[in-house]
This record gives C-alpha cells, sequence and structure tokens, in this order.
C-alpha cells in the first residue's frame, strides 16, 4: 500500500507541475489526469508496487502407503489418516512410498519403502507447500527441509506394542563340508521392547542352533553369535534365522535368511612348512574378508603335520592331496617342499618365501599398475610397520604389486611380484605384514587391502558355470535383484525361477549391456526361489520387506520447511501478492496515457 501512496503523490505533484498554468485551457482536466495516470504507473513499475492481496497457493497432500503401518497393528490408523488426508486434499490426493501417484478410491498400505522425495521435488517444482500424512519412518527425511514455507507433517500415534524382529543374518559365503560355520544373527526391538527369547537357526531345512537372549528396551538391539558343523553336500542351503519372543506382535519380521553354498572339498588351502603370525592371518583372512572355505595345514616338525584349527595330526599323503585338488593354494615357507609348486598344484598359486635372514627395515610405499591395485589406490602407506623384504625375486614377473623402500635411502625392492597367464600366480618375498595386522587401524585396513585383493584376484579365477547368478543370494522385498553374468559370453539370459510352495514357473530375460557383467531385474515377492539357468541352477532368498522391520520415527509433527520455490511465478508461489512487473497491461496503460496526453497537448497548444 505504501508503494501506491508514494506512486500517487509522485503523479499528483507531476500533474499539478505540468497543467498548473493552463487553467484556461481547453481539455486541461483530461491530460492532466492522464499525466497523473502515466506518472503513478510508472513509479509503482518502478517500485514493483503489490497489485492485488496476498494469494495463498493450495497445498499438495500426500499420503504414506508403505507398509510399515501395518506393523503390530490393525488396519484403524492407516484408515483414519486417509480419510484426514482425503478431507483435506479432496480429489488431487497423492500417495507415495514405492512411487508417488494420484490416490485411487481403494487406498491400502502395501507399498514396500517409504520415500518422500518424488513428493518434495513436485512441491517445490510447483511451489507449494506440501503436507505429509505419514507413521514416521520416512527413508529419506533430509528431502524435506528444503520444502517451500507452509508446509507440515502430521504423523500417527506409534505403535508401542513389544516387537521382536530378526533384521541381519550374516555367514560366510561358501563352506566346507565338516567345517564350524559362525552365524551372527541381530535382533532388534520395536517402540514397545520386546520380552525375552530364543533364536533358532535352520540351515537346509534341518535345526542347526539355538540361543536364548534377554528382553530388549525400546529400539534395542543385540547380536548373537552361534556355531553349527556344515553338513556334506555340495548346494547352495538356505540358512534361516527365527527368533520367539515373550508377548511378540508381530509374526512377519520374526525371520530372515542368507545364503550359504556347501562344498564337498575346500576351496583353498594353506600349507606352512614355517609356521609363523604371518600364515596364521592368512588363514584368518581367507576364512574371513574372503569368505573361502579353507584348510590350514602346518609343518610343526619333519614330517609331522597339524591341521590348524584343532591342530589334529594329519598325514602328509593327506596334505598333498590337498594342494594338489584344491582351486587356490597358498604355500608359505618352503614352497618347493612338495616339488615344483605349479607342477603340484592346478588352480591359482601364492608362493610366500620369508626371507631366511634379516634385511633390514623396508617400508611399503606404492602398488604399481596391476590387476589388483584399483583396490589398492586408496591406500595409506604412510607410518605402516617395517617388512623384511628379500633381495632376490623372479626376474620375468608380469608386474609388480608391492613397491618397498629403505628408511632414509633411496634404495628399492619389490615385495610381491606376479603372473596372470598361463595361470594366476602370486610370488611374496617379504614378512612381516602381521605387524601391520597387529596395529590395528590404518595398518589392519593397509593389511586387508593388500592381502585382501591378491587373495580375491587369486580365487577370481575360478571360472563359474552358470550363464548367470544373483550377485546377493538373499535380498530384501522391494529391492531390485542384480545379476552378475558367468563364464558365458552372451549378452541375453534366461533364467527360470521358482518360488518354492508355488507351482507357477516365471522367466526373466537378463540384458547385459555391452562390455558389462552385472544387470538388474525387478523386485520380487517374500519367499525362496530355485533359478535355473544354462550351466547350473542358483537359491534366491526373497527376505520380509525392510518396512516390517521396527524402527524409530525419522520426522515428528509439526511445521516444517523454509525453502524458496523452484516455479517460474516465485512470488505466488511463497504466498506473496502479486506485484506490478507481473502484468504486463500495466506497461501498455502507460503507453496508451502518455499518447493520448500527447494528442490533447497538441489540441491545447501545447508541446
Amino acid at each position: 500500500m505504501l508503494s501506491w501512496l508514494i506512486a500517487a503523490a509522485v503523479g499528483a505533484a507531476g500533474s499539478f507541475v505540468s497543467y498548473a498554468g493552463t487553467r484556461r485551457a481547453p481539455w486541461r482536466a483530461a491530460a492532466a489526469a492522464l499525466r497523473a495516470v502515466s506518472v503513478t504507473v510508472v513509479v509503482a513499475l518502478a517500485l514493483n508496487a503489490a497489485v492485488g492481496s496476498r494469494r495463498v497457493p493450495p497445498s499438495l497432500v500426500v499420503l504414506d502407503r508403505s507398509a510399515s503401518w501395518l506393523r503390530g497393528r490393525d488396519t484403524s490408523a492407516f484408515n483414519a489418516h486417509a480419510r484426514a488426508a482425503r478431507a483435506e486434499a479432496g480429489d488431487s490426493l497423492y500417495t507415495f512410498g514405492d512411487s508417488l501417484r494420484l490416490a485411487g478410491s481403494d487406498l491400502t498400505s502395501t507399498d514396500r519403502a517409504s520415500r518422500v522425495r518424488p513428493a518434495a521435488e513436485r512441491a517445490m517444482a510447483a511451489g507449494r507447500p506440501l503436507v505429509v500424512f505419514t507413521d514416521g519412518e520416512l527413508d529419506d527425511p533430509d528431502m524435506l527441509r528444503a520444502l517451500p514455507s507452509g508446509s507440515r507433517i502430521v504423523v500417527a500415534p506409534s505403535n508401542a506394542g513389544r516387537d521382536a524382529a530378526v533384521i541381519d543374518v550374516t555367514a560366510p559365503r561358501v563352506a566346507a563340508s565338516g567345517d564350524s560355520v559362525d552365524a551372527r544373527v541381530t535382533v532388534a526391538a520395536g517402540s514397545g521392547g520386546s520380552g525375552p527369547g530364543t533364536v533358532r537357526l535352520d540351515f537346509g531345512g534341518r535345526r542347526v542352533a539355538s540361543m536364548a537372549f534377554d528382553s530388549l528396551p525400546a529400539f534395542g538391539e543385540r547380536t548373537v553369535s552361534v556355531r553349527f558343523v556344515a553338513p556334506p553336500g555340495n548346494m547352495q542351503a538356505e540358512l534361516r534365522a527365527m527368533v520367539e519372543s515373550l508377548g511378540d506382535g508381530e509374526a512377519a519380521n520374526n525371520a530372515s535368511s542368507a545364503v550359504v553354498t556347501l562344498s564337498s572339498g575346500a576351496a583353498a588351502v594353506l600349507v606352512s612348512t614355517s609356521p609363523d603370525l604371518d600364515s596364521r592371518e592368512l588363514a584368518a583372512l581367507l576364512r574371513g574378508t574372503v569368505s573361502l572355505p579353507t584348510r590350514g595345514y602346518f609343518r610343526v616338525a619333519p614330517g609331522q603335520w597339524r591341521e590348524d584349527a584343532a591342530l589334529t595330526p594329519v598325514g602328509e599323503e593327506v596334505v598333498r592331496r590337498a594342494v594338489r585338488e584344491a582351486p587356490v593354494v597358498v604355500l608359505h615357507g618352503d614352497t618347493a617342499l612338495f616339488g615344483d609348486p605349479r607342477a603340484v598344484t592346478r588352480g591359482a598359486l601364492a608362493l610366500i618365501a620369508p626371507p631366511t635372514a634379516a634385511q633390514g627395515e623396508w617400508f611399503a610405499t606404492a602398488a604399481p599398475i596391476s590387476p589388483v591395485s584399483p583396490s589398492l589406490s586408496g591406500t595409506a602407506w604412510d607410518s605402516l610397520p617395517p617388512l623384511d623384504v628379500s633381495a632376490t625375486m623372479p626376474p620375468n614377473a608380469e608386474f609388480d604389486v608391492l613397491l618397498t623402500r629403505r628408511a632414509r635411502r633411496l634404495d628399492q625392492r619389490v615385495a610381491i611380484v606376479g603372473w596372470e597367464r598361463p595361470r594366476r600366480v602370486v610370488v611374496a618375498g617379504a614378512s612381516g605384514f602381521w605387524r601391520w595386522r597387529f596395529r590395528g587401524g590404518a595398518g589392519s585396513d593397509a593389511y586387508i587391502s593388500v592381502w585382501g585383493s591378491v587373495l580375491d584376484w587369486l580365487a577370481g579365477e575360478r571360472a563359474d558355470a552358470r550363464a548367470a547368478f544373483p550377485l546377493n543370494a538373499a535380498v530384501r522385498a522391494g529391492d531390485v535383484v542384480q545379476w552378475r553374468r558367468g563364464s558365458g559370453r552372451d549378452s541375453l539370459v534366461r533364467a527360470v525361477i521358482v518360488r518354492r510352495g508355488f507351482t507357477v514357473n516365471d522367466t526373466l530375460l537378463l540384458r547385459f549391456g555391452e562390455g558389462s557383467s552385472s544387470t538388474e531385474s525387478p523386485a520380487l515377492a517374500p519367499g525362496v526361489y530355485d533359478v535355473r539357468t544354462t550351466g547350473g541352477n542358483s537359491l534366491l532368498v526373497v527376505n520380509p520387506s525392510a518396512e516390517l522391520l521396527p524402527r524409530r520415527p525419522t520426522v515428528a509433527n509439526g511445521s516444517i520447511g523454509s525453502g524458496a520455490a523452484l516455479g517460474a511465478a516465485l512470488g505466488a508461489a511463497l504466498g506473496a501478492a502479486p506485484r506490478a512487473r507481473d502484468f504486463s497491461w500495466l506497461f501498455g496503460l502507460v503507453l496508451v496515457a502518455l499518447c493520448t496526453e500527447w494528442l490533447l497537448r497538441r489540441r491545447m497548444g501545447l508541446r
């Protein structure tokens, strides 16, 4: 209003000054009025004065229809919020979860995600406040911070009932028959906590372990470690963890599964003629980080061998047979004890020959370009403990893996070298890597990076005969399924999937792009699936949706958002009154008033 008062005052003053001396001239009043109008509008445009009253854009109303609404309660809470959202939005109600879409006549809470990002982006693009009706468990709450002013969240009261859920099951991907398998089961409680209960573990449909746990507080978590012996076999089997607790209010989240591949023999064999901390750490790394079923044999005296796990005696012929048959062999110490290593093994080979005498202190400095160097690009070499590095290494290596340098000198030695053809072989002429592992922190990370990448590369030579297989054998409902191409080179792979307990088969056509070894397929319903492809079968487990797992609310009731709109009509979108420059007809009014005034002044004999 003040801008228009200033413009009117300037317009009146301009008109008075221009026509004060022409009182008796004809058309004087009309010309003076036109001058006042033109000057007033020009000043108003210069000040961009408000035109009309404040306009508040309608809110965009969205309803969360994720499956978490139904966890531990009936549909009444969702239905009440759906009615409130419909009453506020009318026919323009949107729902979100897996995706953003217009609400139909039948509203259900079945989505396997709670992604509010599409709704937030639409509100910001349109410059409209966003009203979100939700149960409070959004996947991406940070997206709401930049909403236009006037946005708000309406959260349903939480369900305070007791609930215990299995949120994660971890176990080695591969296990050899007779191995001790360590599985870790993570149990979480809901907003009302959970009573005491029991974790039960089934493997291949057979009960293998169980363990009790105490009651948990609200949103508390506990990881239970259980051990069982892998049964004989050569297949993939489901490792299923189930929880039973007193007063549990939600049965749909009481189980979760992983997939373990059973192998009749060891996938990796480590043989050491001079057992030390390096050999012990390598055996642990093979079983843990690299996740290969490993047999370790240590020579404790000439002709006397012990298995590393229980130190039970074994005959030398057993060790020779294991070396001859294993896909990956690590020989530590006297690498030629059984003869030429390349002649007595058939698979990938790692030869570790520690120096027989002290070689001074050598410090790792770099990882040259090699098949494993991408995994070592982020390794911090500074401040790692020193190594003993042999002065003689094979001269015909295809690539160097690890370079070392003597402290305060320019002397340089190669600690690890390798070959890729005709088969993968790595030779390490160094010892003392255990110091990296024992120090922890960056040193332990460097140890895992170097030896983990080397052993992974050696194990990667084992070709998978299957045309394609699931990259992750256990996924959650709502997650896409990632596939990895096997030994075949076909860009189109036909996979037949059969859900156990159902008679209908489904066929997927997996398309692998040029130069790509992975692809994706849509999410599947919870269940256990047998996958058949050319070259072999796979097992895929789809666990219940993450929406059914208890978690803390990520948003609360109230107003939210202070960001600017992204739309073109920025002022109107923010709820401000429209401005003079938004109306092109005001510019035309100035031109018409000035032209008409000029004609009247000519009639009056004025310039």
